[in-house]
């Protein structure tokens, strides 16, 4: 079981970030393949997107949580994307510290709510989320795949 768990923002990219999302990523998509290392560096790089990361006492990371943040005219919207627990770590506080500090980071940049998806099959994350205080809302999601 971890001790206090500490969560940063990720400013660049080296090779423990690159060998932890090929060990996390799996565990979130079977899907989705893991972000090259210059995925990674476009999502430090980027104005939008703020990639956090749990670590343990010792340094270790157990998890990262993505935070996009963007303008429109309404205000400054907030996404929580990609949130993933190294399965060793799970039920310990991990996914709480993550969300919470995305919380306090959307807040300093001037957004008013946070918005999220979550699968109901993941129910431990939706009791987490609820637990926070997210509310589900009535709203359809539409998706359209587009050829690459």
């Amino acid at each position: 079981m971890p001790g206090p768990v500490s969560v940063d923002e990720a400013h660049a990219v080296d090779d423990e970030l690159v060998d932890v999302f090929q060990r996390l990523i799996p565990q979130l998509s079977r899907s989705n393949p893991p972000p090259t290392r210059q995925a990674l560096d476009e999502i430090v790089r980027s104005e939008a997107s703020r990639l956090l990361v749990a670590r343990d006492e010792s340094g270790a990371i157990l998890g990262s949580l993505t935070l996009v943040l963007f303008r429109i005219p309404t205000g400054v919207r907030a996404w929580i994307e990609d949130v993933v627990v190294d399965e060793s770590a799970r039920g310990q506080g991990v996914g709480e510290a993550l969300n919470r500090e995305a919380l306090r980071v959307a807040a300093d940049a001037g957004a008013l709510t946070v918005d999220l998806t979550s699968r109901p099959s993941r129910e431990a994350a939706n009791r987490l989320y609820q637990r926070l205080g997210f509310k589900q809302r009535d709203t359809n999601i539409y998706r359209i795949e587009l050829e690459t």
